[in-house]
Parts: C-alpha cells; structure tokens; sequence
C-alpha cells in the first residue's frame, strides 16, 4: 500500500491552521494531547501527498519551536486507503486535475525529504566511504584482470558510488547548492581512490591488456552511451520508490566503478593510452547518468525549487554529452577509438 503515516505535534493556539491544511491532504487524521502544552495529529497520507503536505507544513510552520513531523511506512489499515481519479485530493480546485500519466509516475515515488534522508549518511567522506571505494575498485580489478565476470558484479553490489552520484542529480533537479558541492566533492575523492586502487593492483600483479573484461573499459561506442543513459534512468527509478540499495547501486556501479578501476589497472601496468580510454568512458557514464537521472526525476514528478536552474543544469549537462559524443565519433572516424589504435602505444609492441 503507498501510504505514509504522519505524525504532528504543534502547540494548541496552531492547531485551527493545521486541521485545515490536513483537510486538504489527508482524509483521516486523529488528535492527541501530549505533556508539555503540545498537542499531537496523526494521520495517514498517500504517498503522493505527502510530498506537497510537508512542504506546506514547513511553509506555515517551520518557525513555530516545538513544531515536529515525522513519516513513517504504513504497510497496512483497514478499510484500505484506495484512491481514483473521481476521489482524489486537490490542493488547489482552480488547477486541472493531474494527468494519467502524470498520476501514474508519482503515485509511487518517495517524497524528497525521504530521498534525502536515503543518501544523507553516504554524502561525507568517512574512513568507512573510503575503505568501501577501495575494496570495491580492487574487487573489480581483480575480476577484470581474471576475465571473471561474477567478481566484477559481487563489486558493483558494494555501490560505493551510489550516495552521490544520486546526490548530484537529486541536487540539480531541485536546484540545492550545498547538496549538489557536497556530492560531487565526495564523488571526485572516491573516484580519485578508485584509480589509486585499482592502479596498485596493475603495479603489484602481472596484466593482460588483452583480457576482454579490460579490454571492453577502453572502447567507448553507441552501445556503452545507451547502456549508461539506461543505468541511470532505471537506477532513478528504483531508487525513488525505496527500492534495495544493493539493487540500485549494480544499475549506477555497472556504469562507473569498473572504468575507473580498468583506469587504474592499465595505468599502473604502464599502458597509459588505455588507462585514458577507460577514464574517458568513465567522463561519458558520468554524463549520461546525471542526464538521466535527472530527467527521470522530474518525470515523476519532483518539484524544482527553480526551473531555470533545473533546466539550465540539464542543459550543460546535455552540451558536455554532445561535446564527447563528438569526440567520441571523432575518435572512431580517425582511427583512435578502437583497441587496434590503443595496441600501437602498448610497449613492447603488442
């Protein structure tokens, strides 16, 4: 069942105001009082509300002391909190109701506080987020180097990366600054471990440059911009319905761990050409997840705080895509985007 349980608690002389906005968001809430002169709402919220209900509790009463809310999970109630389209709630009856299409994208999506609290602990860089980037990129170095397909995966389940890289196209749809530094800087330093890792393990252990699990981190084509584009949209997608972690994070890892691990591997094994490949198809995942991402977001429905820096940040994203798209066909007109272009710069003359 998508329905949330809120719980209220506001000092007495507020609670004329707040019987009001519950009346448009909830059609069944209780009242309590509590120790202290406070007096406690619950009520439960389908999912879908619940977004537009605490904004609208923090726009009337985030200056109030002792004013609270919490969401919890409802898993179930009787009679079942059913809704259609003639029994809908609407905040506002001068509006058009929302769209099929429109209903049916949001009615199961998590409201932003939820999504934030989801990947606020994986947002700072900690000795455990570190710890965690570096036996991931080993793991899928060591998997890479043996051909072995299920030790690469058992590292992408580790999804490291998942926090902020959500973070950044969660900052940019709804437009939060200090959300969107704090992720990339945790992204950069945890990519920055992953080369590093993955590098120790091209120095201490002989390669193969040829090994088709390396050897695929280092050839950027159409099929690689559409598995990321996927990746990240599908990763959104489950992540904004509270989906397992695990599960979210193979769909953004599978894009963004073993390049940089391969970038690693190839660099510290002396094939400094082919460790640029793999960074430059980690630059071309990166991209096309955020436009992703952020695309999938506001399709269901998340509200920018301004839709001009939403759109304006999609829009650089969208022209950083098209410039290594460009250097992408570029690469392969001229002959540089193929493996038998990196051999040539292999020592030893492989």
């Amino acid at each position: 069942m998508s329905a949330r349980l809120v719980q209220i608690y506001l000092p007495e002389h507020r609670i004329a105001e707040l019987e009001a906005i519950l009346a448009r968001h909830s059609r069944r809430f209780w009242r309590e009082s509590v120790p202290g002169g406070q007096e406690k709402f619950s009520c439960i919220v389908q999912q879908r509300y619940t977004e537009r209900l605490l904004e609208e509790l923090d726009q009337n009463f985030a200056g109030e002391p002792s004013f609270s809310a919490y969401v919890q999970r409802l898993e179930a109630a009787l009679p079942p909190v059913e809704e259609t389209a003639e029994t809908e709630l609407r905040i506002d009856p001068d509006l058009p109701p929302p769209t099929k299409l429109e209903r049916f994208f949001s009615r199961d999506r998590l409201s932003t506080d939820e999504l934030y609290d989801d990947i606020e602990g994986s947002l700072h860089v900690t000795p455990s987020y570190l710890l965690t980037v570096t036996l991931s990129a080993i793991i899928a170095a060591l998997g890479m180097r043996a051909g072995q397909t299920a030790v690469v995966i058992g590292a992408m389940i580790i999804a490291p990366l998942l926090g902020p890289t959500m973070g950044m196209a969660l900052a940019a749809t709804v437009g939060k600054r200090s959300l969107g530094r704090e992720a990339a800087i945790t992204l950069a330093i945890g990519s920055t471990c992953a080369v590093v890792a993955g590098g120790i393990v091209g120095l201490a252990l002989p390669i193969d440059p040829l090994v088709s699990e390396l050897r695929s981190r280092t050839i950027v084509n159409a099929a690689d911009v559409a598995l990321a584009l996927a990746c990240g949209a599908a990763g959104v997608l489950a992540f904004s319905r509270g989906a397992s972690l695990a599960l979210v994070g193979v769909m953004i890892a599978v894009a963004l761990v073993p390049p940089l691990a391969a970038a690693g591997v190839y660099t510290g094994a002396g094939f400094a050409a082919a460790g640029g490949n793999a960074l430059f198809l980690f630059a071309v995942n990166l991209v096309c997840v955020n436009v992703a991402g952020i695309a999938m977001f506001l399709v269901q429905g998340l509200p920018p705080k301004s839709w001009r820096m939403t759109s304006g940040i999609l829009a650089l994203w969208a022209v950083i895509l098209v410039l290594l798209l460009s250097m992408m066909a570029g690469r392969i007109f001229l002959g540089f985007g193929s493996w038998e272009a990196v051999l040539e710069y292999l020592p030893g003359g492989i």
